[in-house]
């Protein structure tokens, strides 16, 4: 009795303490992923006359052709990235358990990118981000004033440390991997960004959009 009583409590110390080694190590590959990611939007940039991806037919209603709510970017980097939606390879988060939505990605890419800022300064609720649909104007590097406070793809849920009824990259809640436009990655909480058009911490709404900053 006394050896299953210490064998319980030791068990009780180190379970917690591997759990959080195992949800550290799958964020270092989040980390990872996006830093990667990164890569294949600078290889894409480069080789586009320094333009982002936008989509193809921007009046489709189709998720998986419109870039909407910073989703339907994928296949855009697919030739850079290798993998596809069978082998989510990068765009596959470990901590993520709805990675097989939305063309089997975890990360959302900013809508700032690919609409102009005039276009997103005037979308004051995230629900402009699918209603109206907005027709798609792909921005240039040049215009990227601030690329280490400037998200340009992140987790879309708060898959580290998660949250009842998580809606999102703009939700008020949680903390997620960001990469920003200079190609760094940053764990940070939603918090700390900073308020978007709709007044949420949302980096598709960018206040001055790609030309402004989602963080100080």
């Amino acid at each position: 009795m006394v050896v299953i009583a210490i064998i319980s409590i030791l068990a009780a110390i180190l379970l917690p303490t591997l759990s959080r080694a195992r949800e550290a190590a799958k964020r270092a590959s989040c980390v990872n992923n996006l830093r990667q990611i990164g890569i294949a939007f600078q290889l894409y940039v480069d080789e586009n006359k320094e333009t982002y991806p936008a989509a193809a037919d921007p009046v489709s209603t189709s998720p998986f052709v419109m870039l909407w709510m910073g989703r339907g970017w994928r296949t855009k980097l697919a030739e850079y990235i290798p993998g596809d939606k069978t082998n989510p390879g990068v765009f596959f988060c470990p901590s993520d358990p709805s990675a097989d939505k939305f063309e089997s990605t975890s990360y959302a890419y900013s809508m700032a990118f690919y609409h102009s800022p005039e276009q997103i300064d005037s979308a004051t609720s995230y629900t402009n981000t699918f209603t109206p649909i907005m027709p798609t104007i792909p921005q240039r590097l040049s215009a990227v004033r601030n690329p280490t406070r400037k998200v340009l793809v992140a987790e879309w849920y708060s898959n580290h440390s998660a949250f009842a009824n998580d809606p999102g990259w703009f939700g008020s809640g949680g903390s997620r991997v960001y990469l920003f436009a200079d190609g760094h990655a940053e764990y940070r909480k939603s918090k700390d960004l900073k308020l978007a058009n709709d007044g949420l911490p949302d980096p598709n709404l960018t206040i001055g959009g790609i030309g402004g900053e989602d963080v100080n």
